[in-house]
């Protein structure tokens, strides 16, 4: 049996990852949300927890005894809240983290694409940024995930680029995000200690095509 916690549960790609989950024999689910309210649907193999994760004492609660966390969290505190996540995580003895940021944060997408992203959310990823920064200095088996632009298209179709490397393409969809992140609980050393790029073949351009 896996234990996995959700933290932000409530988002939009960990909803995706709940539903690939639900009835998974092998995996057991805290989902941790500020508003339980918003999980509409609750998997037999799940639980819910409400609570903040920069409330310590709640998020360490929640981290005990678990095998992953998944992290699919935002807001311009977010470098406070990842060192929450990480701090919490040592304490406890858990390892593995899986934590979903942004493309930008390296300045790795080229061309007007890269210049139009930098202009529109450049501000928004400084936290996104040191969130990843206090990722990798921790001792965690992370994966950090910079997802492109996001789309609702009921479809699993991407690629990822590795730390260093050029982005590519301009769109993913969040279903194709959450297929990842699946994949990685069920295989927990997929990606280990990795921070990929995940993007949709062929969707280069200037900007999201929804724009």
């Amino acid at each position: 049996m896996t234990r996995v916690l959700v933290l932000g549960a409530g988002g939009q790609i960990a909803r995706h990852v709940v539903a690939m989950l639900d009835s998974d024999a092998a995996v057991s689910l805290t989902l941790f949300a500020r508003s339980p309210a918003k999980l509409t649907q609750t998997p037999a193999n799940a639980k819910i927890v409400q609570g903040d994760v920069l409330d310590s004492a709640k998020l360490d609660s929640a981290v005990k005894g678990q095998d992953i966390v998944y992290a699919n969290l935002t807001g311009e505190n977010l470098d406070a809240q990842a060192k929450g996540v990480i701090a919490s995580m040592q304490a406890m003895g858990v390892k593995r983290l899986i934590f979903v940021l942004a493309l930008g944060i390296y300045d790795e997408v080229p061309g007007k694409f890269g210049e139009w992203n930098n202009a529109t959310i450049g501000e928004e990823l400084r936290p996104f940024r040191r969130a990843a920064d206090a990722i990798e200095a921790s001792k965690l088996d992370y994966t950090i995930l910079r997802p492109a632009w996001l789309t609702d298209e009921d479809e699993v179709d991407y690629e990822l680029t590795e730390r260093n490397a050029r982005f590519k393409g301009t769109v993913v969809s969040r279903k194709s995000v959450a297929d990842l992140i699946v994949k990685m609980i069920r295989s927990p050393s997929l990606h280990l200690r990795g921070n990929v790029g995940v993007n949709k073949p062929g969707t280069d351009g200037d900007k999201p095509y929804f724009i």
